[in-house]
């Protein structure tokens, strides 16, 4: 694989890296809200919010669309919400794996 891609691989990777990020993205899989909606559900500042939608967006993990005076985001692929999925599952997985571990150890 050309090095490039790799690069980017990591750089998005790097989204995933901020347990609020990930919670925004969770709240938006079931449609798009607003970053005041964002805000109340998240319970943070709006300013963090903003924030992070600003990596979201710069890494096309969320898309925007303009109503009057509001901003809506979303989840720009669907696929994102499938890798997040599928990593909770891999963790789940390796919580449970060390639970029997430490259930035969004792």
């Amino acid at each position: 694989m050309d090095k490039r891609i790799y690069e980017m691989h990591a750089e998005i990777c790097k989204v995933f890296t901020n347990p609020k990020r990930l919670e925004i993205i969770n709240l938006l899989r079931d449609g798009e809200k607003t970053v005041n909606e964002l805000t109340e559900l998240a319970g943070v500042p709006q300013a963090n919010v903003s924030q992070h939608l600003t990596v979201l967006r710069q890494n096309n993990v969320v898309t925007t669309r303009r109503e009057g005076a509001n901003i809506y985001y979303k989840i720009a692929n669907p696929k994102i919400l499938q890798a997040c999925d599928l990593m909770r599952e891999v963790l789940l997985e390796q919580i449970k794996e060390n639970e029997k571990l430490a259930k035969r150890m004792l």
